[in-house]
């Protein structure tokens, strides 16, 4: 599931019936699917200016920033009518990719973006390179003046990228107080005992029975995936895996969703997927491991699932792919909170961090889960902490190559170096060595957090500070 919905492919106008079904696949967030549909339409289909954004768009969401450009420009330079889109997909591809002249020059001679509200987003995300309080309050007009409909998404994008400013600015006040309105006005009714429920009912079976009826499947080999909260270090540490060459990180893959999906349709209840039917779930398992496969860089043994959704999941992730290895990854709830709540995040799957109170209840349930159930269950796993991933990445690192079979290398401990393009929330912060400056951000909105996260912080505090080998 990933973590941004895009500015651009917002308003694409109406489809041929041949790529009717890509569109509808990519506005589903089933960008796996979506790009192996596209790749069905053959080589010629490019030609089309509609399936060539629709192949930039996707390219784009899987982190391909270079075929993605290549789709998106000369779509962009044509009379065609996806111009628009397809300059507005360009930009926010190279803004991604940190090719900064490249988006300057194209911001400063597209009449399109002259002319369209995103393109105001553009001119201000190049002027945060150089004045970022002029930044912020360019941003906060633009937030602030997005109409209704499509409007939200850009509301929220350039919201909180001013958000994102003022606390860079140390206005911490007014970053607080301008994404408690964001999440106010553009947050819709969230579901949160639903989520936080399912969740309580998997550790309450699992401390009945020890497991979920987790059926004999055949095990998958050369597959890992990440297990923790959003904004809990995940990025990190997926780039530094990535730089090892027998590892891919695939980006947050959909395949787990499409997964869970799949259980849900055969009608087995929580407890009893000792009776899925193992056809149905070879199928599943399968079509998992060619979707993964797809993204994987050639000659890679292993795929890096970054996918947050694992951990709401792990009943049905346990069935359809058993033997694959998992790594929990946990921050401090206070920093993951506040991290959260200043981003932006799809609010139709992320509702639950419009307010710090609902993302501790989310926590907390996650911390009743894991990783502790990894454990019980026999998963083969590795539970990092990330303030000592960052403290100490070598060792931390080698635990997680001891997990998957794999000798040390050098480009692990530099992620910064890696050219892989991140489509995230922390896209800037892997371009930097790894670093501590993140930990202990709470503490600039300190009056924001009552006794009630006490318990959570002291049990993630001796996670912290406890000796392992």
């Amino acid at each position: 599931m990933q973590a941004r919905r895009p500015i651009a492919g917002q308003t694409l106008r109406g489809t041929p019936a041949s790529l009717a079904h890509v569109q509808a696949l990519f506005h589903q967030g089933k960008i796996g699917d979506a790009d192996e549909a596209i790749d069905a339409l053959g080589s010629s289909a490019m030609r089309d200016p509609q399936c060539a954004l629709l192949r930039g768009l996707v390219d784009q969401r899987l982190g391909r920033a270079d075929r993605a450009i290549a789709a998106l420009t000369p779509v962009a330079q044509s009379k065609s009518p996806y111009a628009l889109e397809a300059t507005v997909a360009l930009a926010e591809t190279l803004y991604f990719a940190h090719h900064r002249e490249a988006l300057a020059d194209l911001v400063d001679r597209s009449a399109l973006l002259a002319v369209d509200s995103r393109g105001a987003l553009m001119r201000a995300r190049i002027e945060s390179w150089a004045d970022a309080a002029a930044a912020a309050e360019a941003l906060t007009k633009i937030s602030r003046g997005a109409g209704p409909g499509g409007g939200v998404v850009l509301k929220r994008v350039a919201g909180f990228e001013a958000v994102q400013l003022l606390d860079r600015l140390g206005r911490y006040r007014e970053a607080f107080d301008f994404a408690t309105e964001l999440h106010r006005e553009t947050t819709p009714p969230y579901d949160l005992e639903g989520l936080v429920g399912g969740i309580r009912r998997q550790v309450e079976l699992l401390a009945r029975s020890g497991g979920w009826g987790t059926p004999k499947q055949d095990p998958v080999d050369g597959v890992v995936l990440v297990v923790g909260l959003p904004r809990s270090g995940t990025t990190l540490l997926e780039q530094m895996l990535d730089g090892h060459p027998e590892i891919s990180g695939i980006g947050e893959y959909d395949g787990v969703e499409r997964l869970a999906e799949g259980v849900a349709s055969l009608g087995v209840p929580l407890g009893a997927h000792g009776q899925l039917p193992r056809e149905a779930l070879r199928e599943l398992r399968d079509r998992y491991v060619a979707g993964a496969r797809r993204l994987a860089r050639v000659g890679a043994r292993w795929t890096f699932d970054k996918t947050l959704c694992v951990w709401r999941v792990l009943p049905e992730v346990c069935a359809v792919l058993p033997g694959a290895k998992m790594v929990h990854i946990a921050r401090d709830p206070r920093d993951n909170a506040i991290s959260a709540f200043l981003s932006f995040f799809n609010p139709m799957h992320y509702g639950w961090m419009s307010s710090l109170g609902s993302i501790r209840s989310v926590i907390e349930a996650e911390r009743l889960l894991l990783p502790d159930a990894l454990a019980r269950l026999g998963v083969d796993h590795e539970a990092i902490v990330y303030e000592r991933l960052v403290a100490d990445p070598a060792n931390h690192a080698m635990k997680v190559l001891a997990l998957l079979g794999l000798d040390a290398h050098d480009a692990v401990l530099a992620p910064e170096r890696n050219s892989r393009t991140v489509f995230t929330l922390s896209h800037e912060q892997v371009t930097k060595p790894i670093n501590s400056g993140s930990i202990g951000r709470w503490r600039n909105y300190e009056w924001a957090f009552d006794s009630k996260w006490d318990a959570l912080a002291e049990r993630h505090e001796t996670a912290r500070t406890v000796r392992t080998a």
